[in-house]
């Protein structure tokens, strides 16, 4: 793991590994890079992966918030500026989608691929009360109190009965991500407004969504792929928010199928 100190003084933690063509992951809310183990045996064969963590994030600075996407957005651009990565392939789930929506919108001439990953476009109506309760939780009660409630909305009952191990690893990530960073990062989230602009977007893309999600479940997904005609559009079975961990080997293999149909390996 590495680190830059970016212009507006924001600590961001970041690897490369691999060599190929530039891929950046973007991981979720209350996660950082590590999210992405189960794919990086994969893609590191083909591509120069860069991982990162968030503002807020793992070992990425975590200063008071509130953020809002755009600043999420300039961290990375301030990444890419100091890695001199002047397109690479984008590869976000949930807040990483979000992130990814923002960026790409602005500097489109970055990305050569885009993956959205049980992400979303449009904030739901309810999304200031909902975000609000949670952000009040974490900062009264700690980060610990939103483990079994993050973990029951992420993954099905049967993988967290079923893989013990796996779910203890992602319940220390949320348990130990920055109570400033989850609020922050939960105010810019909650005010996502992509969604009329995605036929704007031209690159190849691969939308994919957990048949379980409940956060950003199916339909925004199908919506989503409806605004933007050509990109190629999956439903993962028995998966719930973070389907790249629940049902890893379907996530790779779509990914795997993607990146062979845009003649990338």
């Amino acid at each position: 793991m590495q680190t830059i100190i970016s212009p507006s003084g924001i600590k961001i933690a970041y690897s490369i590994e691999g060599n190929g063509p530039w891929l950046t992951l973007a991981h979720s809310l209350a996660s950082n890079m590590e999210m992405w183990d189960p794919q990086m045996s994969l893609l590191t064969r083909h591509f120069k992966v860069l991982r990162f963590d968030t503002r807020g994030h793992g070992h990425s600075s975590a200063p008071a918030g509130p953020y809002s996407l755009d600043e999420l957005a300039r961290d990375v651009l301030d990444l890419f500026q100091a890695l001199d990565i002047k397109q690479t392939h984008w590869l976000g789930l949930s807040m990483g989608g979000m992130i990814g929506q923002a960026l790409i919108l602005q500097h489109p001439q970055l990305f050569s691929s885009l993956v959205l990953a049980d992400t979303t476009s449009k904030r739901p109506e309810n999304a200031q009360q909902m975000w609000g309760q949670r952000i009040a939780q974490a900062k009264n009660q700690g980060m610990a109190a939103m483990v079994e409630s993050t973990l029951e909305r992420w993954f099905s009952d049967e993988f967290r009965e079923r893989q013990p191990v796996i779910i203890q690893k992602v319940a220390q990530g949320i348990e130990t991500t920055s109570i400033d960073g989850f609020a922050g990062c939960c105010e810019a989230i909650s005010h996502i407004n992509t969604f009329d602009r995605l036929s704007e977007i031209s690159c190849p893309t691969l939308i994919m969504v957990g048949e379980q999600d409940h956060g950003t479940p199916p339909e925004m997904a199908r919506a989503m792929k409806e605004q933007m005609a050509k990109a190629i559009f999956h439903v993962i079975p028995n998966a719930g928010h973070i389907s790249n961990i629940e049902q890893s080997d379907i996530f790779n293999q779509h990914l795997l199928d993607f990146y062979t149909q845009i003649a990338l390996i």
